[in-house]
This record gives C-alpha cells, structure tokens and sequence, in this order.
C-alpha cells in the first residue's frame, strides 16, 4: 500500500511540476489564495492579490498536498525546486524549498524569474552539497548551464509532496492552482491544497 501510495504521489508530483514551471507562450496561470468555496464542477477562490475568481474543476484534476520536512533530510543528489529573492547583493534567499521524488527529476531545470515579486526567481536543480553552518544554511545547487548557492533562513518552509484527494478542498484552505484561461474564468490544470495544516509555500 505505501509503494502504491507513493507511486501516485510521484506521478502526481511529475504531472503538477510539468504544468506549474512550464516555460513558454502557453504558460499556465498560477493562483494563490484561500478556498471561498467548492459547489459541483467550480473552485471559487479569493486570491493573495485582492480578487475572487472561479476555476472550473474536473472529477480527474490532479490534487496533491505537502507534507513538511528538514534540511537534513535533503541528501547531496537530489532534485528541489526553491523560489528566492535576489538581494541588492545578488545572493538568493529562499522563500521555500521544494523536494521533488526521482520521477519528476529534471523538471523545469534551470534558474528564472517567479511570480512572487520582482525579485523573484525560481531555480530547479541537483543538490550539489547542504551547508549548516554559523554562517547560515546554504544550498549549492547545479543546473543545466549553470550554478548557484541559495540560503535557506530557518522559518523557511521545506516540504515534499503528500497524498491528496477532491475532498481536501474545501472553504478556508489555502491552494496554489496551476490553471490555463478558459474564456474569462480558469480551469484547473494541478492543486495544490493545504492539508495537516501544511500550506503551500510556492
């Protein structure tokens, strides 16, 4: 039962992580908000930016949760995906860390700007080496075509992916919704939906 359950994780995780680093014209929406509500085939959520907006589910759309984890649980070789802010100094901090399972290894690799601020940028990349020490928690971190070392602050969420179903969403939850425009609403390609009070940090 737990490989089965873990085997859907990963294929969750590689279907969701395919739709919500996509790179290119067709480029997907990303939404972050709190659940107002779930009635039939629609989300209705209130967005961080002030507005409310429905997107259209289907009884198949992926959801997934997070489950919480610690920087020492992150080995040399695996693949994360972290969202940070570039300082006037040029260093990355981390705004949170994302571990991918093996199956979804590679995806979106590289390093560009996110949607969380100006400043914002997202790196998907092998772990190189995780250093703890008085000088901070750093990630050295290697990508196709590139490098870089990201500090990771103590508050900082870390987390990995977790089993989730329909009945997880519902009103005053958190989501991270990765959707396409369907005219002028949305449709649900991935959620993510808070669960065990682990809410999504992307």
């Amino acid at each position: 039962m737990s490989f089965r359950i873990n085997l859907a994780v990963g294929a969750l995780a590689v279907s969701f992580a395919s739709a919500a680093f996509a790179q290119g014209a067709d480029k997907p929406t990303r939404i972050r908000g709190d659940i107002v509500s779930v009635s039939g085939d629609t989300l209705t959520v209130h967005r961080r930016s002030g507005d409310t907006v429905k997107i259209a589910l289907k009884a198949d759309t992926p959801v997934t949760a997070l489950k919480n984890i610690k920087l020492q649980d992150i080995k040399p070789g695996e693949f994360v995906g972290t969202a940070a802010m570039t300082g006037v100094d040029g260093k990355l901090t981390a705004t949170e860390v994302l571990v991918f399972p093996e199956a979804a290894r590679g995806t979106g690799e590289g390093h560009y700007a996110w949607d969380l601020g100006s400043n914002s940028t997202m790196t998907n990349a092998n772990v190189d080496q995780v250093v703890q020490g008085t000088n901070g928690r750093d990630l050295k971190l290697s990508y196709k075509g590139g490098s870089n070392a990201v500090t990771v602050p103590e508050n900082v969420p870390i987390v990995t992916f977790a089993p989730a179903t329909h009945d997880d969403l519902k009103a005053g939850k958190q989501v991270f919704v990765v959707a396409s425009h369907a005219g002028a609403d949305y449709a649900a390609q991935r959620i993510v939906v808070e669960k065990d009070g682990v809410k999504p940090p992307m």
